[in-house]
């Protein structure tokens, strides 16, 4: 079942949706559109992203909006914003289980180094 997501970035005063940027999440990637006249594009793919964070002001919770924080693994962007979007906590939710669908698909592996080489640090006395 493929599934996606499009959100216009909105206005935090009403939600309105009149800025000129767009996100389109999907299965395999996370695409950001920006810009009127001159555009960007911006792509991460879905096994990139480590970890995800929800976000809510108080004005956003007054507009039913959020943000959705991706923090990822791309060499361009390691902080993906997606900013006031209406719908965050699906589109979290749905990051966050496509992540590691896609991991585990590509079989890949996220390691972190906390520290533990496995040998103690005291001295026997």
């Amino acid at each position: 079942m493929i599934m996606e997501f499009r959100e216009r970035k909105r206005w935090v005063f009403f939600g309105l949706p009149f800025t000129f940027t767009v996100y389109t999440i999907k299965d395999d990637m996370v695409t950001i559109n920006q810009g009127f006249l001159n555009r960007k594009e911006n792509d991460c793919y879905m096994y990139k992203i480590q970890d995800v964070e929800l976000e809510n002001s108080f004005a956003e919770r007054i507009f039913g909006l959020g943000s959705v924080k991706c923090h990822t693994g791309d060499t361009t962007d390691p902080v993906l914003m997606i900013s006031h979007i209406k719908n965050a906590k699906a589109i979290k939710d749905f990051i966050l289980e496509a992540s590691e669908k896609a991991r585990l698909k590509r079989r890949t592996m996220n390691m972190l180094d906390i520290g533990a080489d496995g040998e103690a640090d005291v001295t026997d006395v």
